[in-house]
């Protein structure tokens, strides 16, 4: 297994004739949110990636491994809820009222000018449909927001916090909160208020 403990984000400083070169991996957000996984590239090649804890891989990051050579990552496709405003019924608005309330629940959101994404969850997907917005499951890459005040790439920063918090019914990615509050800060990549707000549908 070819061991690798140093990224590049976004490949800096990297002659563009290097990153055609490079072998690549392509991994989906569940993965690339982890510090520590393996992963096979595009040579077949074992890989032990070990980084710094805390540390999320984004689409174009650059893996360098024990001999030096290069592994460009990409982001996979995977399952995804693409969330647009109706342009009948609607105005742009609704879509940062959608990412309010969402980053009220602590759920990893892609923000982009005219959608957000989400990963898949049919409890959120009726609130957002109840606000009148158009849910479309899709297959795309995802990345998430970065935390505001943490180290670029940490998506939750639960793992720098060195704790993990075991939600009932979720994983320990930190996804989907539902009417929890937890009280204390964390450098979420995602906006929240603090509190949650009760949404009504009819507001």
């Amino acid at each position: 297994m070819l061991t690798t403990s140093k990224l590049m984000p976004q490949g800096a400083g990297l002659a563009p004739v290097l990153l055609k070169r490079a072998a690549t991996v392509e991994l989906d957000w569940d993965v690339r949110q982890k510090s520590r996984f393996d992963a096979t590239d595009s040579q077949g090649r074992q890989l032990g990636v070990f980084l710094p804890r805390g540390t999320a891989v984004r689409g174009g990051d650059v893996l360098v491994a024990e001999d030096g050579s290069l592994i460009r990552v990409l982001a996979a496709p995977q399952d995804v809820l693409r969330i647009t405003h109706c342009t009948a019924h609607g105005t742009p608005f609704d879509l940062i009222r959608a990412a309010y309330h969402l980053g009220n629940r602590h759920v990893p959101i892609e923000l982009k000018p005219d959608h957000l994404k989400i990963e898949p969850d049919h409890v959120l997907a009726d609130m957002l449909r109840a606000m009148h917005l158009i849910v479309t499951p899709v297959a795309e890459a995802f990345e998430p927001e970065g935390g505001a005040y943490g180290a670029q790439g940490q998506a939750h920063g639960h793992d720098h916090h060195g704790h993990s918090h075991d939600h009932h019914g979720h994983d320990d990615h930190g996804h989907a909160h539902h009417g929890h509050d937890h009280g204390h800060g964390h450098g979420h990549g995602h906006t929240h208020a603090g509190h949650h707000d009760g949404y009504d549908p009819q507001r």
